[in-house]
């Protein structure tokens, strides 16, 4: 079933605090907050209900012109994925709610793509889904920040590391230069939709070994016997808002998209 029929939630966790970009969403891109954009981007994808968590009230008084809900959750919560869980509470979502996590610092997020990973938790009986892109450069591969996955043949997530995998094992013993054709090489774009019920439950699972030595919060998931299913992007995801100098990029994008 296509998502322009699926009513789903966008759930955006926004937290003051950020060692490399203080104040991140509050942060001027064009003529308003960073967070405002992001917010713009939910209401366009054709949301039922756009929620910010955040944990300031100078974010929630950003918004306050725009047809948004904030929830205000402890300082202290861990990671977004909390943030949104606690945000659940607050709101009641039935358990089959379909509930989209948008990071914050995603301004050029694609509507399609919000739209492809609603599709792909609504057409599946996994409890959460993703999406990915096909990965070309060799790179990127064995880039630990670029995060890499490998899938099944019905689209669930078998692993996400930020090693490099799949290793094309043949291919790399005579040369590195490029990637191998033939082989699913996908990174992961950090967009997830879960039912409501599942995120709850998520956010009282205990981490696990795996989560932390890769640092990545999907593992706990998989490795307490969850499924994630994993769609490809339709559009292809900017690079989210980390630094100073990701914001003057973006800057520039927005000049050039507005043009």
């Amino acid at each position: 079933m296509p998502s322009e029929s699926v009513p789903f939630i966008v759930a955006i966790p926004a937290r003051y605090a950020s060692m490399r970009l203080p104040g991140k969403p509050l942060r001027r891109l064009g003529d308003r907050p960073l967070i405002a954009h992001v917010a713009a981007r939910a209401l366009d994808a054709g949301a039922r209900e756009v929620v910010v968590a955040t944990d300031d009230e100078r974010i929630a008084a950003a918004l306050e012109t725009m047809p948004v809900t904030v929830c205000m959750t402890d300082a202290d919560l861990a990671s977004g994925s909390d943030r949104i869980a606690a945000c659940a509470e607050q709101r009641g979502w039935d358990d089959d709610d379909i509930v989209v996590n948008l990071q914050g610092d995603e301004p050029f997020a694609p509507v399609g793509g919000l739209r492809a990973v609603v599709d792909a938790l609504a057409g599946s009986d996994a409890p959460m889904a993703t999406l990915a892109v096909e990965l070309d450069d060799v790179e990127a591969l064995l880039d630990p920040n670029c995060v890499k996955l490998v899938r099944a043949a019905d689209g669930r997530a078998l692993y996400f590391s930020r090693a490099p995998i799949p290793w094309p094992r043949d291919a790399f013993a005579s040369h590195r230069e490029c990637l191998p054709a033939g082989i699913p090489f996908l990174r992961h774009i950090g967009l997830y939709a879960y039912r409501a019920g599942f995120l709850r439950r998520f956010a009282r699972l205990s981490p696990t070994p795996l989560e932390r030595a890769e640092s990545l919060e999907q593992l706990r998931a998989l490795e307490h016997g969850h499924a994630i299913q994993v769609a490809l992007t339709p559009e292809p995801f900017p690079p989210g808002i980390d630094t100073e100098d990701d914001l003057r990029r973006a800057e520039r994008h927005l000049r050039e998209i507005a043009s």
